[in-house]
């Protein structure tokens, strides 16, 4: 299937009655602010490329409705909402702004040393993170339990997130909602089962997201007001050679992986979005789908060499290339954007 390139639109025709209703009279008399909602993958140390779209979107005047990710899209997105929320309505784009740049700082300091992650990908290849890792020490729990906050966010939240996790006792998906949004459903999202202790939330123990849905996008648009929808994709699909090192085989591996759940939420929607044509009689989420216009920004396009470069990779001076990156595909596609 093909997934959109960053200025390709999904997009149907409303019927005329649409188009002159009363409701859409009124939105056209607002001007042109329409609702932007958002879908982040995972991709660890990738994510830092979304920091930088991002970062880009929050210096518009763009109101967001929905953001749905998964792993290093979940983090993005409750440290963004908490910026939001704490800022007010004038300042909440810039706290948001200062908060992201905050949390990657962070992060980046806390990482381990070249030689260091070297050792730990070995550890993982012959021990479980249960057996080397025993107390189930993860710097990450520290790091968001003090730059987001989530008290605040399930009382007043900004705006409307999805929070997937993967459920390891059968697979399946859950997505956590505003209410349900805790530091516990986070750790959830972003838990690599080799590296980390799955995470248990009532009763249920819980991996990352992104086995399951990377990022939710049907769940995104059937929650979704907004028309526009914009996926960030950063774990590159593309491999130049066939790998044949241990490493690289693993790498590649993941990647497909990752990619997988991504790919096959983008062919069920184009087939119910063929489904629910213009003349078709459905639900809710059918009319929704007739008029939805889906973005896509593709972080390979923009960062040379990615499919090559590690996520586990937190230097600072690739976290800030990342974003760097990541703000100029954001600032070619609100340059293309209709």
């Amino acid at each position: 299937m093909h997934i959109p390139a960053p200025n390709d639109i999904i997009r149907r025709d409303l019927p005329d009655a649409a188009i002159h209703s009363p409701k859409t009279r009124r939105a056209e008399r607002q001007g042109k602010r329409r609702r932007l909602s958002l879908a982040l993958q995972g991709g660890g140390s990738f994510g830092a490329f979304t920091w930088g779209v991002l970062d880009r979107l929050l210096e518009e005047d763009l109101p967001l409705d929905v953001v749905s990710g998964a792993s290093a899209g979940a983090i993005n997105a409750v440290v963004m909402a908490t910026g939001l929320a704490k800022g007010g309505r004038k300042g909440g784009r810039e706290e948001a702004r200062a908060r992201l740049t905050h949390f990657w700082t962070r992060v980046s300091e806390v990482a381990p040393r070249a030689s260091s992650n070297a050792a730990a990908a070995m550890a993982t290849r012959l021990l479980s993170p249960y057996q080397f890792n025993p107390f189930n020490v993860n710097p990450l729990r520290t790091i968001l339990s003090e730059e987001v906050g989530f008290d605040a966010l399930r009382a007043k939240p900004p705006l409307r997130l999805l929070i997937a996790a993967t459920r390891v006792s059968d697979g399946s998906l859950r997505v956590f909602r505003e209410k349900a949004v805790t530091l516990e459903a986070v750790l959830a999202s972003a838990c690599l089962p080799l590296l980390h202790h799955a995470v248990e939330i009532d009763g249920e123990a819980y991996w990352d997201g992104a086995y399951s849905a990377n990022p939710p996008i049907v769940p995104l648009i059937a929650a979704s007001r907004a028309s526009d929808a914009l996926v960030v994709q950063i774990i590159p699909t593309a491999s130049e050679e066939t790998p044949t090192s241990s490493a690289d085989i693993i790498k590649r591996m993941q990647q497909i992986t990752f990619n997988s759940s991504l790919l096959r939420e983008m062919e069920a929607l184009s087939a119910m979005t063929k489904l629910s044509g213009p003349d078709a009689e459905g639900s809710a989420l059918s009319r929704k789908l007739q008029r939805l216009r889906l973005h896509h920004i593709n972080a390979e396009k923009h960062v040379p060499g990615l499919a090559q470069a590690s996520a586990l990779d937190l230097d600072w001076d690739f976290l800030c290339a990342l974003r760097d990156h990541g703000r100029a595909a954001a600032e070619s596609w609100l340059a293309a954007k209709p």
